[in-house]
């Protein structure tokens, strides 16, 4: 089953790898992690998800706006996934 707010979001950090400068590792391992999440048998919970969200802010905050409000399309599709997920 794929979760596509997931698969979109993990797309979308994957655009923005090439203007993360220092961060663009981080970025692109975030951007694998998202990936396996989006295809994996059973779906990743809000601790996960926000774990993902912290590291992303982190770098948001260290890229330029460009890169940064790439980043924020990618955020806001996890919380649309999160949105999804039972609990908190």
């Amino acid at each position: 089953m794929t979760r596509t707010e997931l698969a979109t979001a993990s797309d979308t950090l994957e655009s923005a790898v090439d203007s993360a400068g220092d961060n663009a590792d981080r970025l692109a391992d975030l951007a694998g992690q998202l990936d396996q999440l989006a295809e994996a048998e059973r779906g990743p919970d809000h601790g996960r998800m926000a774990r993902i969200q912290t590291a992303l802010n982190e770098i948001q905050q260290d890229v330029d706006d460009e890169t940064a409000a790439t980043i924020q399309d990618a955020r806001t599709e996890i919380s649309e996934y999160r949105s999804t997920v039972d609990g908190v």
